[in-house]
Order: structure tokens, then sequence, then C-alpha cells
């Protein structure tokens, strides 16, 4: 995987780490809807941090499981990722 992480990226993710369907339009329009109201706990968001650990070979640190929405996470994991490009 290449690039920076998007809604859709965002939305397998969680159906694959948290098993929860969601519309990546959704998330995407909706960036700062908190991830509760899709259904996304702190042990879905922690298994989707280790999917892009593992991805990406390298750490994304403590900061994302902090974030309480899509658009933050996302701002957030893709600083992390191109900073150490």
């Amino acid at each position: 995987m290449t690039g920076p992480v998007t809604f859709d990226d965002l939305a397998d993710l969680m159906k694959r780490r948290a098993g929860l369907t969601v519309d990546p339009r959704d998330l995407e329009s909706r960036p700062d809807t908190p991830f509760d109201q899709f259904g996304l706990d702190s042990l879905g968001l922690l298994g989707i941090v280790g999917e892009l650990e593992n991805r990406y070979g390298r750490a994304i640190g403590n900061e994302p499981e902090q974030c309480k929405t899509p658009g933050d996470f996302l701002a957030l994991v893709n600083s992390q990722l191109t900073d150490g490009a």
C-alpha cells in the first residue's frame, strides 16, 4: 500500500478489523462525526492502527487511538506516515 490512507481504506479496515460495514462516502461526508456514531470503539481503532503499522512496516505511535473522528484519524495517520517517508 502506498500513498495516503483514504476514507475507502478506512471503511475497509473498519469492516475487516472491527466487523463494521460503513460506506466510505458516509465517512468522507461526515469526517467530524465521532467514531462511536459509526459503531467503532477504541479496541476496533487499535486493530486498525495495528493493521496500518503492519502494512507500512513502521510504528504510527499512540496518538491515533486518541482521535475521535475519521477526519482527525486520517489527518494524523497520514501525517505520521509521510513525515517518516
